[in-house]
Parts: C-alpha cells; sequence; structure tokens
C-alpha cells in the first residue's frame, strides 16, 4: 500500500478509530525514539555531548545552600 493509498483510507476512518490510530502512532512514535536513543547511546554516539555537559557543569560556580534549605 502507498502513503497516498494509505492517507486515503485514513479519511474514512471514525472519530473513534482515527482517535485510536492517533493514539497507536503517539506510541509507535515515541517507542521508535527510545529505540533509536538506545542504540545511538550504544554506540557511543551521545559520549562527546555527555563529557561537554558534565565540563559546563563542572565549570559553574558553585551556590552554598541557605540556611535551613534542602537545596
Amino acid at each position: 500500500m502507498s502513503l497516498a493509498e494509505l492517507e486515503k483510507e485514513i479519511t474514512k476512518l471514525s472519530h473513534g478509530e482515527l482517535s485510536a490510530l492517533t493514539r497507536w502512532l503517539d506510541d509507535y512514535a515515541a517507542q521508535a525514539w527510545d529505540d533509536q536513543l538506545e542504540r545511538d547511546v550504544a554506540a557511543g554516539k551521545l559520549d562527546l555531548l555527555a563529557k561537554q555537559a558534565d565540563a559546563d557543569f563542572e565549570a559553574e560556580p558553585k551556590k552554598k545552600p541557605k540556611k535551613g534549605s534542602n537545596a
């Protein structure tokens, strides 16, 4: 089925069916994003960004917590 055919079929869905499809697509897209992120982390593609974030954090001046503060 082509994308154009799929789009045409989607226009024929009832409101309830369209809502269910939308929820499914949202879940599918979120899982695909998570899976890609996990592959990128495992492949070390985010290592440089993590090191830079650590360096930026360490370079910031440290604030002393105020008395009576839980922070």
